[in-house]
């Protein structure tokens, strides 16, 4: 995460260090609602937020495809095959 130059302060500080937290819905309520109030009060953390929640779409969107099923089925062969060699490695 970059953060703005505008950005400064413990209370920037704080919201910027648990955006992801934040952004995933993974933060307790009571600091959840803090960082959405300072949020929704500082233009800058906002924008951080934003660009933040656009990337992590853009991200969750193109990791979205399938492999094919050979490819799949060759990937997990290996696994397979590794997970064969080591169990024996260990006996």
């Amino acid at each position: 995460m970059t953060t703005s130059s505008n950005c400064e302060g413990p209370d920037c500080e704080k919201a910027l260090e648990n955006l992801y937290l934040f952004i995933d819905h993974e933060i307790d309520t009571a600091s959840s609602a803090e960082i959405q109030s300072h949020i929704d009060e500082c233009t800058s953390c906002l924008t951080e937020y934003d660009l933040e929640r656009v990337v992590k779409s853009l991200v969750s969107r193109s990791c979205s495809e399938v492999a094919p099923d050979p490819l799949r089925e060759k990937v997990l062969m290996r696994i397979r095959t590794v997970q064969v060699q080591i169990t024996e490695q260990r006996a």
